[in-house]
């Protein structure tokens, strides 16, 4: 793997702590090898060449370590917002197992993203972390359809593996959930799928499970999408074309009646999907407050 220089590791979130809670992002990766037809971060504005390699950052961990020494707030750091943490090359460098570690102690919590099952690997650390801060773990589940997930995601897990590793992060106690995000106009915004996804959420476990009903589009990342488009949806590009033209921001037809449909499933089986109540249900600090409050 190739090594790059880093400055940095960890960095203070700048829009405030609503997403998720976290209060820092981290990526101990550039670059990300799942395959993801749609992904955000190959957009022009992240500065990622050749964004299907997955490189290394230099002395990740020494510098890990002394950014977290130096900060007091022992906040939630987000991880893999931007490539995937748990990519095939984790399991010979075992970058983000050391940075757990250190996590564990220094006292932080950890809120992950990701696709990938090898994050089963590192139970016992997030056991560790949960012991002493907050851990939420958010899984992408785009499709409930592992043969449509071949497609779209072609070289991670398949949405049922996602299943089965939430099923066994919960039984461990950890607060794990999904990111419906994104949800593709045309080819997994429609009922059936929804109500199955959820349903399949809440026989595996899920907390929650987050969704804008859309997706992005932005220059490359454009051509990208509707280059996998015309090999495996054929006809579909000229229907973005016409419905979104250039648009950033690419919401279902269906919003109103999917987002509907979603919810009330969602509300039929205890599952979260308000980013607040996500956010207050795995916070210890908060729970305790309420408790303290009742008391």
């Amino acid at each position: 793997m190739e090594f790059i220089k880093a400055k940095t590791i960890l960095s203070k979130v700048k829009y405030g702590n609503e997403w998720y809670g976290i209060d820092y992002n981290m990526n101990l990766y550039k670059g990300c090898s799942h395959g993801c037809i749609y992904c955000d971060s190959r957009s022009n504005c992240y500065h990622i060449d050749n964004f299907d390699i997955v490189r290394g950052k230099e002395n990740a961990l020494l510098i890990l370590e002394k950014e977290l020494a130096k900060n007091r707030k022992k906040g939630i750091i987000g991880i893999g917002s931007m490539s995937d943490t748990y990519n095939p090359k984790e399991l010979k460098y075992e970058q983000t197992r050391g940075a757990l570690k250190l996590i564990s102690k220094y006292g932080f919590g950890v809120s992950i993203d990701t696709k990938s099952d090898l994050i089963l690997r590192d139970i016992d650390l997030l056991k560790e972390i949960n012991d002493k801060n907050d851990v939420i773990v958010k899984f992408t589940i785009t499709t409930p359809n592992d043969e449509l997930a071949k497609i779209i995601e072609s070289n991670v897990c398949v949405s049922s593996k996602r299943f089965e590793a939430i099923k066994t992060l919960t039984s461990s106690g950890i607060f794990t959930g999904i990111m419906l995000n994104p949800v593709l106009p045309f080819i997994t915004d429609n009922e059936n799928d929804i109500k199955k996804l959820v349903r399949l959420a809440y026989v595996s476990g899920a907390k929650f499970i987050h969704t804008y009903m859309g997706m992005t589009l932005r220059e490359n990342q454009r051509d990208y999408y509707f280059d996998k488009l015309d090999k495996h949806f054929i006809g579909l590009k000229q229907k973005y074309i016409k419905y979104y033209g250039e648009s950033y921001n690419c919401t279902s037809l269906n919003y109103k009646k999917l987002y509907k449909v979603f919810t009330d499933e969602c509300d039929k089986y205890g599952i979260l999907y308000q980013m607040n109540d996500i956010i207050a249900a795995y916070k210890k600090e908060k729970k305790n407050n309420e408790q303290m409050t009742l008391f």
